[in-house]
Formats: structure tokens, C-alpha cells, sequence
């Protein structure tokens, strides 16, 4: 665990391999796909291929990453406080791909973004769920866990993250040609900063691939500044 540990805070990232069985991931699969229904997420051939605010949509995503190692990992990096407060699930099927511009994670989910504040801007509403950027010192205690439920190579968009660029705060990478590509397996979990600056790209065209994501975000802070509430918070150290 050590390893991750260092990885994160000078990369601001680690792939933790085997972090979930492989069988409980296809079984995340099966249930995602029978409960996330709604039909305007998904592409031409009927794949879900983005969904936003899964905590209560999805009740599996509250449990399956409670590993021991994944559970120790996120007590050591956030604190005994931390608790998993936004839930995003992405795909790129081949019929319907996409990429993404480099940028940082600064986006939050919040109770009610009509608070009056100095330290959160930029109020938008997202899927029924209001949110706000967070001050830098929120989202530096932070971790993503995205777990990948199909393997990623070169040919279905790995995600591709700048080494050390977290420590910069919400300023941009200064250069992004040291890149490193994300490829996993089935049950493999990146850990990543939210302040790591980072982009992907297609899936090749024709493939028949895809890379279907579950994105966890977790906070050690408990309570925001400014009177600001999570919109969902489920301690780390909760059973359900």
C-alpha cells in the first residue's frame, strides 16, 4: 500500500491492480445495466455510455469498492473522516466515442448551490444536482477511484495523466508531453488526484470496444466551508 501512497503524492496518482475480483466487476455490469435505464444516456445501439449522480441511483457503487485495501488506501491518503460524495459512470462505445481536452477535476456536487459564498464559484445544475467549483484546499483533499470494468488499451481511450501537475493547484499543466497512458484490467482501480491534469481520447472506430468506467469520488472533509453541504456524503467507515 505504501507504494500507492508515495505514488499519489508525488504523481498524484497509482494504479492499484486487482483492486476489485473480476467477477464482482461483471457483476456491477449486469446491474448497472439493469437498473440505469434512461434512455437519453444512451448511443444508437442502446449503451448507457454516460451517467452522473449514481449514489442513490445505483446502490452497488456504496459497496463495491469496499476492499480492504481500497478502504486502508483511502483512510491513509484522506484521513479517518473521508467519505465518498459523487458517483459518475462512463463508457466509450465505439459507435458513440469521445475524448477529452486536458483539464482538472473541479466540479463538486452540493445540496444547494444558492448559498451565499466566497469561497465556492461557479454554480451550475447537472442531472437534477446542483454543484459548484471548490476552493483549491477542498479539492486537494480529494481522491478519485475509477474502476475499470473493461481492460483499456491504446485502441479504447485511456485516460492520460500529467505526473506531478496535481501539486500546481488549479493551474493548467505547464506542458503536456510527458504524458502517461492509463492501460488496466478488469478490476484494476486508478487512484488519482483530482488536481492531476489529464485528457483521453476515441475508441477506435469499428472496434466493437468499449471502456466502461466507474468514477468514485471521495472527500476527507466532512463539513464544506460557507454553510456549503455535499449533496450525498457515505463515510468510508459505514457498512451500507
Amino acid at each position: 500500500m505504501q507504494r500507492w501512497i508515495d505514488g499519489i503524492e508525488s504523481d498524484g496518482f497509482a494504479l492499484v491492480e486487482n483492486g476489485v475480483a473480476v467477477e464482482d466487476c461483471l457483476e456491477l455490469v449486469q446491474q448497472f445495466e439493469r437498473q440505469v435505464s434512461d434512455e437519453s444516456l444512451k448511443s444508437s445501439r442502446g449503451t448507457v455510455f454516460a451517467a452522473r449522480n449514481l449514489i442513490d441511483d445505483f446502490p452497488a457503487s456504496r459497496t463495491v469498492w469496499r476492499e480492504v485495501g481500497l478502504v486502508g488506501l483511502l483512510e491513509n491518503v484522506l484521513g479517518p473522516d473521508a467519505g465518498l460524495v459523487r458517483v459518475l459512470f462512463f463508457d466509450k462505445p465505439a459507435d458513440r466515442s469521445w475524448n477529452l481536452p486536458w483539464h482538472k477535476d473541479m466540479t463538486i456536487a452540493v445540496a444547494d448551490n444558492s448559498v451565499a459564498t466566497s469561497s465556492f464559484t461557479k454554480p451550475t445544475h447537472k442531472s437534477g444536482v446542483d454543484h459548484f467549483e471548490a476552493p483549491t484546499a477542498v479539492l486537494e483533499n480529494m481522491l478519485t477511484l475509477r474502476l475499470h470494468l473493461d481492460e483499456v488499451t491504446e485502441r479504447n481511450g485511456p485516460l492520460r495523466v500529467i505526473p506531478g501537475s496535481h501539486a500546481n493547484g488549479k493551474a493548467a499543466a505547464v506542458s503536456t508531453d510527458d504524458f502517461v497512458p492509463i492501460h488496466a484490467g478488469v478490476g484494476d482501480v486508478l487512484a488519482m488526484r483530482p488536481l492531476i491534469s489529464h485528457s483521453s481520447g476515441h475508441t477506435e472506430e469499428g472496434s466493437g470496444l468499449r471502456r466502461r468506467i466507474l468514477h468514485l469520488e471521495f472527500c476527507g472533509t466532512p463539513k464544506l466551508p460557507d454553510g456549503v453541504s455535499w449533496h450525498r456524503f457515505v463515510p468510508v467507515k459505514s457498512v451500507g
